[in-house]
């Protein structure tokens, strides 16, 4: 489970954050959305215990993050929205790396790497240097890292992005699978047609503030929409900005 209360950031005299409040259930796939620079991988690098808050509260699995982070990353799972990996290193140096520091079983983490390799269909990159692979690639190897330790919760920010279509669809049913098992997921993503299929609540997030919140179905009846898309246009004063541009597009092509 996850609970995060009145969660304040702020760089210098950027407010980031401005006192956000939501609740993760165990067995349950949040969905934080929100347009650039809202404040959602903010949000994500406080919950994987990457940077403190500056103020309110973020629990994770009942451990507080401002109090014990490295305890916190023990349990999580996080995927930036941007791979943070080293370059100079292969697949397989890099998951040994993993596993060492995770503390994972040498049986146990060679069974895991070759299931997730198969799954994601990395095989063939495993001699090479991280570096001159693709980005797509280097995702999935980001996704794989952060599953091998087998976390209590998952927090990803864009992890579909750069995934082709076989393997979002992986993803997506490992995230289902894990919701089953009970695990809590944060899960952003600027592709709201999955979001509606995958999560069972959702946070919009807008400058710093959740300014909505609930299934995607409340959302709609709360917003008069009929899809989740224009329920997030709509609530990002969006709506109206995206269809003036698309007139002017028609009127200049």
């Amino acid at each position: 489970m996850i609970e995060v209360e009145g969660l304040v950031k702020r760089f210098g005299s950027n407010v980031a954050l401005k006192g956000i409040t939501f609740t993760v259930k165990d067995g349950e796939i949040y969905g934080l959305l929100g347009p650039n620079g809202s404040g959602k991988s903010t949000t994500m690098k406080i919950l994987a215990g990457i940077i403190p808050p500056s103020g309110g509260k973020a629990i994770v699995n009942g451990i507080d993050v401002s109090k014990d982070p490295l305890r916190v990353k023990r349990i999580a799972g996080y995927v930036p929205e941007t791979p943070v990996l080293y370059e100079s290193l292969t697949p397989v140096e890099f998951f040994n790396f993993i596993g060492s520091v995770r503390r994972i079983p040498k049986e146990e983490l060679q069974e895991r790497v070759e299931t997730f390799v198969r799954a994601f269909g990395i095989e063939k990159y495993l001699g090479e240097m991280i570096g001159s692979l693709s980005f797509g690639t280097r995702q999935k190897i980001s996704l794989i890292s952060a599953m091998l330790h087998d976390p209590k919760v998952l927090v990803l920010d864009e992890a579909m992005n750069g995934l082709d279509p076989k393997s979002a669809r992986i993803l997506r049913e490992l995230l289902l699978q894990f919701r089953e098992e009970g695990r809590s997921i944060v899960f952003s993503t600027h592709v709201l047609a999955l979001a509606e299929t995958i999560c069972d609540r959702v946070g919009v997030i807008y400058n710093g503030e959740i300014i909505a919140e609930g299934t995607v179905e409340q959302l709609k009846e709360f917003a008069h929409e009929e899809s989740l898309e224009d329920v997030f246009l709509k609530l990002t004063e969006s709506q109206e900005e995206v269809a003036g541009i698309v007139r002017a597009l028609k009127d200049a092509l």
